[in-house]
């Protein structure tokens, strides 16, 4: 594994690990609010084997910086390597194309790990101003404007919808992460894997409105269909803990529902491009469920993640990672 360190106060009881490819563009927006945080984070921007300059921007900026060899690279292990390494009390995960939008959004993501009240909290994610309809709505769904705390006695009341959360911007307590072992090796949804883990063992799950960051993607219906094969494929990996209950599928019906209804009132002219994209995200998914059964050059086909295949985790893992 190639790798490129610069070294900042190892005292720090906070860090903030941005995992990167090809990110340049996004750096100013996404780092200088860190640094201006009064709870002095350490920031660790680890570089998937990019050369546009985003280490060298990086550096300049005030971070450190970890390289990791494309081969090695891997959603879960990456993290996990990140987070052992600024060995912080509590470690925020974000991506380079989350934008914080206030200048205290360390100190609320982080408030309910500092007060002892939750293992994990996550950041609300609201759609850019050139968002889709269909990707405004889904923040809206997923991210609500209220706060809240929750265990595994939630369940009955919120089903799949307990363990949700995404790594786009998120606080965990590195001892929660520790008792658990760590993020584990995955196509992708390291952190809905971890916080079923956490629930598990009786741990609990933040949300926080307050602390929210700009945050959305243009998926065509291709990419809506690949995003939700990586998922459905993830989840048969962790069938035991992801495929428990009720699944995902009922909250997808809802959300679709709540997507229709929208869509014939406000947006009745995109409601051709919301059905196919809606269809091919269930196809997706369900074909995702069935991957492991697939050749692997099929998998990889119609996966969104197209290094995993190759990689170090997934030809080491053999079946339990990806078809032989």
């Amino acid at each position: 594994m190639a790798m490129q360190e610069r070294q900042a106060d190892a005292g720090s009881s906070i860090g903030v690990i941005v995992v990167t490819h090809r990110a340049r563009e996004h750096l100013e927006h996404c780092l200088p609010p860190l640094f201006r945080s009064p709870l002095r984070p350490r920031v660790l921007v680890v570089n998937s084997s990019s050369s546009d300059g985003t280490v060298e921007l990086a550096q300049s900026l005030g971070a450190e910086t970890l390289t990791v060899a494309r081969p090695a690279f891997n959603h879960g292990l990456t993290r996990e390597l990140a987070r052992r390494r600024l060995g912080t009390e509590i470690i925020v995960m974000l991506s380079p194309d989350a934008y914080p939008r206030q200048e205290d959004f360390i100190e609320r993501l982080t408030e309910p790990l500092r007060r002892g009240k939750a293992a994990v909290a996550y950041g609300r994610q609201v759609a850019g101003g050139d968002a889709s309809f269909l990707e405004r709505v889904g923040r809206e769904f997923n991210y609500p404007a209220a706060s809240h705390i929750r265990g595994a006695a939630d369940w009955s009341e919120h089903g799949s919808y307990l363990r949700f959360c995404s790594n786009a911007c998120a606080a965990w307590s590195n001892a929660a992460l520790d008792r658990i072992g760590g993020f584990k090796p995955t196509l992708v949804s390291e952190e809905t894997i971890a916080v079923a883990e956490l629930l598990a063992r009786g741990e609990r799950i933040a949300y926080v409105a307050e602390a929210a960051v700009e945050h959305s993607h243009s998926y065509d219906v291709a990419d809506a269909f690949r995003r939700q094969f990586d998922i459905g494929y993830s989840r048969r990996i962790y069938d035991w803990l992801l495929l428990a209950g009720e699944g995902d599928e009922p909250r997808g019906r809802r959300f679709a529902a709540a997507v229709l209804q929208r869509a014939r009132r406000e947006a009745p002219a995109d409601l051709p491009g919301i059905v196919a994209r809606l269809a091919a995200s269930l196809l997706g998914y369900r074909l995702g469920l069935a991957g492991h059964r697939l050749p692997r050059g099929l998998a990889r086909r119609l996966s969104g993640q197209d290094y995993f295949w190759t990689s170090d985790v997934a030809i080491a893992g053999g079946g339990a990672l990806a078809p032989v």
